[in-house]
């Protein structure tokens, strides 16, 4: 989040954190991290209790007795949650740069632009560094030159329909790839109405990272992580359909480890 800070400010949004920890345990993880939005110290977790995220999983007789079920809300000027990522598992969590490219569709600058005959394609997404088990939404954006079409999944008739696909690895999980919404065209030629996409258009590809196990015997020697895919397609104009293409995309994604330092001994929880 604190990568995120300045473009969650344009949007006129603020910013805080909440945890059961004591304003000197948070201020000391803020010193080392550099973390300049509040953290906000609920120590007795009432407002963990409040919003009913308190991981009852704990014993209360643990030192974390009083965490909350990890997760982000936005919450309006009135107060009202309008939205809010949580996940099942404590440990997967959603990246602030996810959360604004799927609520907001704010993306971050294209990472790499690829020839393709019939369209243009840029990929975006995964440019902040992140750690194992967090979610990243990547992106491809296409940009079809005038009179020209693409397929939308669920065409029928012999119609090829677009695809996104990423390669399969154990270090990550994709979700089903977001498409959206489709126009419908009139082929007059043969008194057909087919779905299509015209002009510009993306694909959303949200991916949960595995576990440090998994993920790091797969880092190179700078920790990146490539994520490697590729978008089929069959262009046509308004006079024919071009043979199908397959294109290879790719992200390039950087793998920070756990920061697994804990504060200063004084300042911890007790049993």
């Amino acid at each position: 989040m604190e990568q995120n800070r300045a473009r969650i400010a344009a949007l006129g949004l603020g910013l805080a954190a909440i945890s059961y920890d004591s304003p000197a345990v948070l201020k000391s993880f803020a010193d080392r991290e550099h973390i300049a939005f509040p953290l906000l110290s609920d120590a007795d977790s009432q407002t963990i209790r409040a919003y009913g995220i308190l991981n009852e999983s704990v014993p209360k007789d643990s030192f974390s007795y009083g965490i909350p079920n990890p997760g982000t809300y936005l919450v309006d000027a009135r107060g009202i949650v309008v939205a809010k990522y949580f996940e099942d598992d404590f440990r997967v969590r959603d990246t602030a740069e996810s959360i604004l490219f799927r609520q907001f569709g704010l993306a971050p600058e294209p990472s790499r632009r690829i020839a393709a005959k019939h369209l243009e394609i840029a990929t975006s997404g995964g440019q902040d560094a992140l750690r194992p088990d967090q979610r990243v939404t990547l992106a491809v954006d296409l940009d079809l030159p005038e009179h020209m079409h693409v397929y939308a999944p669920g065409v029928t008739g012999g119609y090829i329909p677009i695809a996104l696909r990423l390669a399969a690895s154990p270090a990550w999980q994709s979700d089903p790839i977001v498409y959206p919404a489709a126009r419908t065209m009139r082929l007059e030629a043969i008194h057909e109405t087919v779905p299509v996409y015209i002009g510009r258009f993306r694909l959303l590809d949200t991916i949960t990272l595995a576990g440090p196990q998994q993920i790091e015997p797969l880092l190179d020697a700078q920790r990146n992580l490539a994520v490697d895919g590729d978008f089929r397609y069959q262009a046509c104009d308004d006079r024919e359909c071009f043979p199908p293409e397959t294109v290879p995309v790719k992200w390039t994604l950087h793998i920070l480890p756990f920061d697994r330092t804990r504060a200063p001994e004084p300042l911890r929880r007790k049993q």
